[in-house]
């Protein structure tokens, strides 16, 4: 039996992942065999290039460079976790996925959506059944984010003018794409998102 691709999408603080565990937790209480991943990384390989691409300066990788990387990422997560999980018919929900790149290095410092949905075709060609976008204004998400304090901030530190333009493209993606995603009011309560994800 074939499993069930859900992504969950949104700026940077927007509390995407505390929403995919949650969602996880809900969906093991009701007897499913869930698998939670992220991007980049859930496999070890792409765990190590996680490091290369979230840490050190923000002008660390030119966007070229970055797409190649994430898209290596993304190809070893998928044929080490996300494809074998499937295959057993489990859920899979996965912290980012292909919507980041297109959003992040595809549109955000130069029009390179070409380039990305390119390598996606050829490398990856697998999209999620369902994506949950977490949207929240800019100004709340970077607030979060850099509450934070992390070593993975190499993206906070472009600024609220970057995580805007990150907002709006996730916005457009989730337009285009409506019968795959749905938007969800991150500005609430956890709690309350939380049901709004799992209705």
């Amino acid at each position: 039996m074939a499993g069930l691709f859900v992504s969950f999408e949104g700026i940077d603080g927007s509390g995407k992942s505390t929403q995919a565990r949650m969602l996880a937790d809900h969906l093991r209480a009701a007897g499913h065999t869930v698998t939670l991943t992220r991007e980049p990384g859930g496999s070890a390989g792409a765990e190590e290039i996680r490091r290369l691409v979230l840490e050190g300066a923000a002008d660390r990788w030119s966007p070229e460079t970055e797409i190649l990387l994430f898209t290596a990422a993304r190809r070893d997560h998928l044929e080490k976790t996300i494809r074998p999980a499937l295959a057993r018919g489990e859920v899979v929900i996965c912290d980012r996925f292909a919507d980041s790149t297109r959003v992040f290095q595809g549109l955000t410092r130069g029009d390179l959506r070409e380039t990305v949905d390119r390598l996606h075709d050829l490398m990856i060609g697998t999209d999620p059944d369902l994506t949950l976008l977490i949207d929240l204004s800019p100004a709340e998400g970077l607030a979060r984010a850099t509450a934070r304090q992390g070593s993975e901030m190499r993206f906070e530190d472009m600024g609220l003018a970057f995580q805007t333009r990150v907002r709006e493209g996730f916005l457009a993606l989730a337009a285009k794409a409506p019968q795959r995603f749905r938007v969800i009011d991150g500005a609430r309560p956890p709690a309350e998102v939380a049901t709004g994800v799992a209705a």
